[in-house]
């Protein structure tokens, strides 16, 4: 999907901060909650653990809502999204709550009836198991599929159209693009594809190699 979090690629974010040796988990005590309210959140949301529908939320914020409030502001931001679709929450209702809290006699909305079927994750984690042979072999050369995607997908802007050398082939998982969707989790084998700098961002670009896990459908025969 095209929006504000496929950053991968992109420059004119600054520089990178790696943390200190001795910095904490969370750098002031809201975020350590805001984590944990995110992460129930989405479990509620969900019926289980389905990161691939949370991230999905995180990338459809809105610029200001996916930069502005930070990095653990994002996190609650795709929380209330996610628990709103689902009608968990009615639109609107943490304003409400909100301006209650501030002294205000707000009536919460009444919450919609739901409108999502229920999910069921087939077990834990995202690895499975697939009767079929993997595609691509160790050494082959492979196209990353070049076509926008609608929905959720892990497959980065900056390596569509681009070719590459299967490096590894690794368990089968859950296919985020469906899974995000509550469409099925359609497991499919993945595939470490390494990438040389200059294939994706021109020979001007500092030559090194980058690896990427890609799903069997992202991927095509060169």
């Amino acid at each position: 999907m095209e929006g504000i979090a496929d950053m991968g690629g992109t420059s004119g974010w600054g520089p990178v901060r790696p943390p200190g040796r001795d910095e904490p988990v969370f750098g002031e005590p809201w975020q350590g909650r805001a984590f944990a309210l995110a992460i129930l959140s989405s479990r509620i949301a969900s019926g289980g653990i389905n990161p691939d529908a949370f991230r999905h939320a995180l990338e459809r914020l809105d610029r200001a809502a996916y930069l502005d409030d930070g990095y653990y502001g994002r996190w609650l931001n795709g929380a209330e999204l996610m628990l709103t679709e689902r009608s968990v929450l009615a639109p609107g209702a943490i304003g409400a709550r909100t301006r209650n809290l501030r002294g205000e006699r707000v009536r919460e909305p009444p919450v919609p009836e739901p409108s999502v079927p229920a999910h069921t994750p087939a077990a834990e984690g995202s690895l499975r198991s697939v009767d079929t042979t993997p595609a691509f072999a160790v050494g082959e050369r492979v196209r990353a599929r070049g076509e926008p995607v609608p929905g959720h997908t892990r497959l980065p802007g900056y390596a569509r159209g681009h070719t590459g050398t299967v490096e590894a082939v690794r368990p089968a998982a859950v296919l985020p693009d469906t899974n995000a969707h509550f469409l099925g989790e359609n497991p499919q084998h993945v595939y470490s594809v390494r990438f040389d700098s200059r294939e994706l961002w021109g020979p001007g670009a500092e030559p090194f190699g980058l690896t990427v896990e890609m799903y069997e459908s992202y991927l095509e025969t060169t």
